[in-house]
This record gives structure tokens, sequence and C-alpha cells, in this order.
């Protein structure tokens, strides 16, 4: 009996490391969500803060800017048509100075010379609204092999 006890807490230590790896693990993946939609922004970030990503958003270009400088996220998913400027002219401006960000671009407007600017511009993966979050996860985890 107290062998089976022993063997018990054995494995339950194990699989508490286990737990706490990989949660630790992938809350360090920053994520700056970028779109002057307020609702969207709130759905992105608390779907994906309930993944374990450190989802945080901002509604311009401006913001953007200062986040990044300030949070360093590693993945931006960045809508086309903001108040202040358009995402795929941004995303040229930024990977200058961050070559390793990876963005992903989300927008309404969706057309073949969109996305083909966009992957001029550096922009990794892109997505058109609507879009469910399952897409959302594909596009992220798709970004994280290309490290």
């Amino acid at each position: 009996m107290a062998t089976i006890l022993s063997l018990t807490r054995y494995v339950r230590q194990i699989f508490t490391a286990f737990v706490a790896h990989f949660e630790i693990g992938s809350i360090m993946e920053k994520i700056l969500i970028v779109d002057d939609e307020v609702d969207i922004c709130y759905f992105l970030s608390r779907n994906l803060n309930r993944k374990n990503f450190d989802a945080s958003y901002v509604n311009t270009l401006r913001e953007a800017r200062i986040a990044i400088s300030e949070s360093s996220p590693s993945i931006i998913l960045l809508d086309n048509h903001l108040p202040d400027g358009l995402g795929m002219d941004f995303a040229a401006e930024i990977k200058k100075d961050y070559p390793s960000l990876k963005i992903v671009m989300i927008t309404a407007h969706d057309t073949t010379n969109d996305r083909y600017v966009a992957s001029e511009n550096g922009i990794n993966s892109f997505l058109s609204k609507p879009f469910m979050m399952t897409e959302v996860f594909n596009a992220i985890e798709e970004i994280q092999t290309l490290r």
C-alpha cells in the first residue's frame, strides 16, 4: 500500500511539472493586435489569453509603434485599414527595424493584389474577415514554425 501511495505522489509530481512547463513556456509568446474595431480586439485578446498567449491590443498605427518598442511582441495581428494609415505600409516599415517580427494581416479587403502586396511587404500570413479563431490559431502555429 505504501508503494502505491509513493508511486501516486511521484506520478502527480511529474504531471504537475509537465503541465507547469508547457503553461509557462507558451505564455511567453507576446502578441499585439492592431485593429480599430474594439470588439475584434477584445474577442482576439480574450481568446488568445485563454490559450496562454500574452495578448494586448492597440487601435492605431501610432499606438502600435509605441507598443512594439515597449513590449517587443513576437507576433502582430494587423488590420489593413486603420485611421492613421494602411497596415501593409506599416508592415514594410516596421520589418526594417524588427525583421524577426511575424505579422498576420487580418482584413475585410481580400483581393489577390492585396495578398501579393502583403507578401512583398513581409507579411507572413493573411486572414480574411470574418474569421474563426481556429484560423487565427492555425496562422499563429504556422508562423511559429518559421523561426
